[in-house]
């Protein structure tokens, strides 16, 4: 296997992670995330996050709202450098979040890291989904 398939293949794991949470459970996410305090992540909701607490934390929070849907990564381009590799693309797919259905359409970047027990997360980044960030303001207005 070359290095791109195993960066892919890290890719997809954490593509069915996201699948997994948008189902309810952000469980999946330890697997694929290295758990340092640099790694970051910067949602289509809003927000950022610094470090696996954080990032964790964030993806559990989602889950916890979520009730369906699929997110894929298309057109997606895969660059690699030593140890660190990343991936470009556009996020697809549909997401129900506090009952409220969202599409999923949004440019999106992910690094790597090679580590002992393989390629994990240390960034992932996406557009601002004004559906999202909009659902977030109305849920926080109710609290």
């Amino acid at each position: 296997m070359s290095m791109e398939d195993d960066v892919r293949a890290a890719s997809n794991q954490f593509y069915a992670a996201l699948t997994s949470m948008a189902h309810g459970d952000a469980g999946l996410m330890a697997a694929i995330w290295s758990h340092g305090e640099t790694v970051t992540t910067m949602h289509p909701r809003g927000g950022r996050e610094i470090g696996w607490d954080q990032v964790r934390t964030s993806f559990e929070q989602v889950a916890q709202i979520a009730s369906g849907g699929r997110v894929d990564l298309a057109d997606r381009v895969i660059e690699i450098a030593g140890d660190t590799a990343y991936e470009i693309g556009v996020e697809r797919g549909q997401i129900t979040l506090a009952g409220e259905a969202i599409t999923i359409d949004h440019r999106a970047t992910n690094i790597y890291r090679r580590q002992a027990d393989g390629w994990k997360i240390i960034h992932h980044h996406t557009d601002l989904a004004p559906a999202m960030v909009a659902l977030v303001e109305r849920l926080e207005a109710k609290v």
